[in-house]
């Protein structure tokens, strides 16, 4: 474990080479059209309404808006049955086996650390075997622990706007780009800033991470 954080990161062994952090819900794996099947099989449907899932997630019967603790109890078993939901999104086996032969790569996903096993074990059966960090915690601190301050290239991926604040106040060297695999709540999610890049896809990510990697260092 890195001093000074609470993250298990010991698992962790980076070369001297570039680093890629990245995000694995709607980034990876496809999580809210799989999680829309997994709803619509326990009686519940979620609505396009806007970015977020609580006040979405309806009722079918009903039509009326699930409450939180529904809400919260539906994504644990999500998580939980995650392997027999979650497939990989469009291009991003491909694109990050590409880039793992000439970066190191760390998958940071945003989960309660019980479900990490699964997720480990779904990563690994579709051919993608770097190392995981499961946490709650925000991620800039995170990105900050693994990097180190090395004077190597650094970009993080990742769909939720919040989490690359958080990454560009812990190491504003780091290039940000936002990539989300669903194009229906991809067009509702608020503007990350002027900082951050959106890609449209993974091979569009692909670019933009291997034009950082290529600009001369400070």
């Amino acid at each position: 474990m890195v001093a000074g954080t609470i993250f298990p990161l010991d698992h962790v062994r980076l070369a001297d080479r570039p680093l890629v952090v990245c995000d694995i819900d709607e980034v990876v794996l496809e999580f809210l059209s799989p999680f829309a099947a997994f709803l619509n099989s326990r009686g519940h449907d979620l609505l396009p309404r806007s970015f977020r899932l609580h006040g979405n997630i309806i009722e079918s019967a009903t039509g009326e808006a699930a409450i939180d603790t529904v809400v919260d109890a539906l994504q644990e078993d999500f998580f939980r049955l995650q392997e027999d939901w979650q497939t990989p999104a469009v291009l991003a086996v491909e694109t990050l086996g590409a880039l793992g032969r000439d970066a190191d790569i760390v998958f940071l996903t945003a989960m309660p650390p019980r479900h990490a096993e699964a997720r480990r074990r779904l990563l690994h059966r579709i051919g993608l075997t770097f190392p995981l960090v499961a946490t709650e915690a925000a991620k800039g601190p995170v990105v900050q622990a693994l990097h180190r301050s090395r004077p190597l290239p650094l970009a993080f991926v990742d769909d939720i706007h919040f989490n690359h604040l958080s990454v560009q106040g812990s190491v504003p060297e780091a290039l940000l780009v936002q990539l989300m695999a669903n194009q229906v709540f991809r067009a509702m999610a608020p503007d990350p800033g002027e900082k951050v890049l959106r890609a449209t896809d993974w091979r569009h990510a692909e670019r933009l991470i291997r034009a950082h990697f290529a600009r001369p260092p400070f």
